[in-house]
């Protein structure tokens, strides 16, 4: 009997995830427990593992793609069973079940073919792409291709025209163009029916007629404003072919007129500072190929003698914000501009601290860092100030009994903070142990959301990066956040001499709504008696 996996809630926070890769394949047999792919979420990339057991059969989100939270991610079921009745929404002919913990399956709404039709084999739906990041609708200015004609892989097969450009678009398959949706000129929706590319002779107008589109040119149907997930239906399913807007951007000559050439052309032009403008194409309507770009020799010119002539090349690269990236940007956000942040900066004494630590770590197999000293330091002084230790809601504030310091750790690709639980109830060395080994995780994306939740508190060290002094944003709901900086050795006055001494900069950042500037200014007070005469934590 058939089961729906939807795309799991790995933490709290989460809203949507991307699958870094599938560790089974469509036919493999499936046993309870085992890890079904490696799930990416806002804070790491997780395990999912499968609660069910039967054969794979169905694949919604492939490797690289993203999913909101309780889309389809797979189906399983017994061997050779037919699931196109979930594919295509009905549900009354397979029963469907919850994966454990995870939401129901909203039912799928068809927005491309009426599920009556079949796709004849080999035949390609090419739908508008999506070319630029508020692109909504897009105007054909150019069909470079008509129907009949071959395509190959990497043909550009129209000009659209978006909000910000008017870009080319490549095919991505081969075959024969069988039909155009959209006439020069005409526009649509992302994702309407733009064309349809397959074996030569194939018809297709049954799929061209039923096929529904959002929009667009005047013979599209309106579809159901829902979104829906993804699904591949044996023998329905319509193939859309995914834009991959070209890196370079629209070229133009010198007398305003529009370039073509290839992708790679490009490519090779802006490696080699080519004005494209300059070279000759050779291309189908003279469009300009890798060839045309290497064979270039530049003409020789008398007038640009003892005139500089600009050569440097504008470039840039993008990234695409992962998950993590996302969820930091939405999160930090939120917290600068809803918490009315302050700042309490301090500088101690680290002389004896220093002598503390090598003294503490002269024992046999005993490590610990400046920071797991400022960690317990810091649990201990929110015993005593709880107002520092608490938490701001909408409609309470809640003062934690409890102390859960959160230790920010840099990763690759943005910033997490694993959580010390009952922080001052640990030793100096539990507390090394346990921060080592969350960072670790950290660093390896294989922290739990359960070791990322719960914090009351947090510490951020730029120290061991040389950082003198900063100040960090407050990691909400918490009410404050501890910046904590580099030793540095310098002059200062002790007794009226000036002497050598190592001090330690620190910057508190609080929440106005719960931490008073005086209570503030108390719990640094405290603070700094543990730090500056570490012995007083071991008491």
């Amino acid at each position: 009997m058939a089961i729906v996996i939807n795309m799991p809630r790995l933490s709290d926070t989460m809203e949507e995830g991307t699958v870094a890769a599938w560790l089974k394949k469509v036919g493999d047999k499936i046993e309870e427990g085992d890890i079904l792919a490696e799930i990416e979420t806002d804070k790491a990339t997780m395990e999912f593992e499968s609660f069910n057991e039967g054969t794979l059969l169905h694949i919604g989100v492939q490797e690289g793609e993203t999913t909101k939270v309780d889309a389809l991610l797979a189906i399983i079921g017994d061997e050779g069973e037919d699931i196109a009745s979930l594919l295509s929404g009905d549900s009354t002919s397979a029963e469907v079940k919850e994966e454990a913990e995870v939401a129901p399956v909203d039912t799928p709404v068809q927005t491309e073919a009426s599920t009556d039709t079949v796709l004849p084999e080999g035949v390609i739906v090419v739908t508008m792409p999506r070319l630029s990041d508020t692109m909504e609708e897009g105007t054909v200015a150019t069909w470079l291709k008509k129907v009949g004609d071959t395509v190959e892989e990497g043909d550009i097969l129209a000009e659209i025209e978006t909000d910000k450009a008017t870009m080319e678009f490549e095919s991505f398959q081969a075959g024969t163009l069988l039909h155009i949706g959209l006439q020069e000129g005409e526009s649509a929706k992302v994702d309407a029916l733009l064309a349809i590319i397959g074996p030569a002779g194939t018809n297709v107008a049954d799929v061209a007629s039923n096929f529904k589109v959002s929009g667009g040119s005047e013979k599209t149907e309106e579809a159901p404003k829902k979104e829906a997930p993804k699904v591949e239906a044996p023998k329905t399913e319509v193939k859309k072919e995914v834009a991959k807007p070209n890196k370079a951007v629209a070229v133009t000559s010198t007398n305003g007129g529009r370039l073509f050439a290839s992708p790679l052309a490009k490519k090779i032009a802006e490696e080699k500072g080519i004005n494209l403008s300059q070279v000759q194409g050779s291309g189908e309507n003279g469009r300009i190929i890798k060839q045309d770009v290497e064979n270039f020799v530049p003409a020789s010119s008398g007038a640009s003698v003892g005139k500089f002539v600009p050569t440097g090349q504008e470039d840039f690269d993008e990234v695409a914000n992962s998950q993590m990236r996302k969820a930091i940007a939405k999160a930090l956000t939120n917290s600068k501009f809803t918490a009315p942040h302050y700042y309490l900066n301090v500088e101690f004494d680290m002389e004896n601290a220093i002598a503390f630590r090598k003294q503490f770590n002269s024992v046999p197999d005993t490590k610990i860092s400046y920071n797991d000293m400022v960690v317990k330091a810091c649990a201990l002084a929110l015993k005593q100030h709880p107002q520092v230790n608490s938490q701001w809601f909408a409609d309470k504030m809640r003062l934690n009994n409890h102390v859960h310091v959160g230790v920010a750790v840099a990763v690759p690709d943005g910033l997490v903070v694993p959580v010390v639980k009952f922080a001052n109830e640990q030793s100096l060395p539990q507390i090394g142990a346990e921060v080592k080994e969350l960072a670790g995780k950290a660093r390896n994306k294989k922290l739990t959301p359960a070791e990322m939740e719960g914090s009351t508190f947090t510490v951020s060290n730029l120290g061991m990066f040389g950082i003198e002094s900063f100040t960090s944003i407050i990691n909400q709901p918490n009410s404050a956040i501890l910046s904590v900086g580099n030793i540095v050795e310098k002059p200062v006055v002790k007794e009226g001499k000036i002497v050598v001494g190592n001090t330690m900069k620190l910057s508190l950042a609080c929440d106005h709504r719960t931490v008073d500037g005086a209570t503030g200014a108390q719990f640094l007070q405290t603070l700094k008696g543990y730090i500056e005469n570490p012995v007083t934590m071991l008491v």
